[in-house]
């Protein structure tokens, strides 16, 4: 009987070690301070201290992509769904008040395929980058037979600190105002429906976006979750933000009164922030209502925060590269869980 071998049954060592190695100057391009050591060992270290806190309460938090992978793994675009990656995390982090610090990442595929697994890494070092934290670490696991031919998956683990007693939310009130920071596009929430009616459609990935004619319509639909961790961080510390909301599956329905007190609701227009192009194709396309829209999208505000000064808050966000509106206020309401109530135009989506 001939001597059976590792690689003979689909996993391939010497493959998993030259990805380590192509990525290796990835993740130093990432250091921070507080970083001990560096990738290869058993564990990652991380001295909160050196990285400048003196009493810090530590924040975790961790996510995915989500059925947009299947988008590029489809269009052969794997550049950007690890900037989506670290942006689903970190944004997670920052809405509490804390610094992302460090991250890691979990790849699975069926068959390592090193600059398939090197080109979404390197969008995972990347979105670290942006967003200031140290890619320390990571999981590339090898496994045939449980995902078919050039199909992956991710997920990605971030680690965040604040200082004690600065954690958010804090001191939502009635008469603050909601302001929301635009999104990138769909982000990384609602593709299987997004699939669905491109589906439907008879679209082509490479054929013209229906909403944006000078881009392919997946390269259109791959743009990365937007991060917003420096201007919220910079707000934060200023004192001008007293609670934020990332805006992912649930949309502003389901997350907003996730960082809202009891007796509380927050009154939000529609009218009040433009709805994206590819958000009214989407409901025309798909007959999808209003109430479902706003439920399973962003619809164009990736970010919502609470603040009591309006006009110094929208300053520090504009000049930070943020484009603001304020889409709502925070009232009064009988007893019981916090909520939210969209007034939609008569003809939204338009």
């Amino acid at each position: 009987m001939p001597s059976m071998t590792y690689r003979g049954a689909g996993v391939d060592i010497a493959a998993g070690d030259a990805l380590v190695e192509r990525i290796r100057p990835l993740a130093r391009a990432t250091l921070r301070a507080g970083v001990m050591g560096g990738i290869g060992g058993f564990g990652a270290l991380f001295d909160p201290r050196a990285a400048g806190f003196a009493d810090p309460v530590l924040v975790a938090t961790t996510d995915g992509v989500g059925t947009k992978l299947k988008l590029a793994i489809e269009t052969g675009r794997h550049a950007t769904v690890g900037i989506d990656l670290v942006a689903m995390c970190v944004n997670d982090l920052v809405v509490q008040g804390a610094e992302p610090l460090l991250f890691l990442d979990y790849f699975a595929t069926g068959r390592l395929d090193v600059a398939q697994a090197e080109a979404v890494i390197g969008g995972i070092a990347e979105g670290c980058r942006r967003a200031g934290c140290a890619l320390v670490g990571g999981e590339t696991a090898e496994m045939p037979g449980m995902y078919g031919a050039g199909d992956y998956d991710l997920a990605g683990f971030a680690v965040g600190a604040a200082e004690r007693g600065t954690l958010l939310p804090q001191g939502v009130a009635p008469g603050d105002t909601v302001l929301g920071l635009a999104s990138d596009g769909v982000h990384s929430n609602g593709f299987s429906l997004v699939r669905r009616i491109v589906a439907e459609s008879g679209l082509r990935w490479d054929d013209p976006a229906p909403f944006d004619a000078t881009r392919r319509l997946g390269e259109a639909l791959l743009a990365p979750t937007r991060l917003y961790v420096r201007p919220l961080l910079a707000l934060h510390r200023a004192g001008l933000l007293r609670a934020a909301a990332h805006i992912t599956g649930g949309g502003l329905p389901g997350n907003l009164p996730r960082v809202l007190p009891d007796g509380c609701i927050a009154v939000l227009d529609a009218a009040r922030w433009p709805l994206p192009p590819v958000f009214a194709w989407l409901a025309r396309a798909g007959g999808v209502a209003a109430d479902e829209m706003l439920r399973v999208f962003n619809c164009g505000i990736g970010m919502a925060l609470v603040v009591r000064d309006a006009a110094a808050a929208t300053a520090a966000l504009r000049s930070a590269g943020e484009t603001v509106f304020p889409i709502g206020r925070i009232e009064a309401a009988p007893a019981g869980p916090a909520a939210v109530r969209i007034d939609l135009p008569d003809d939204w989506p338009a």
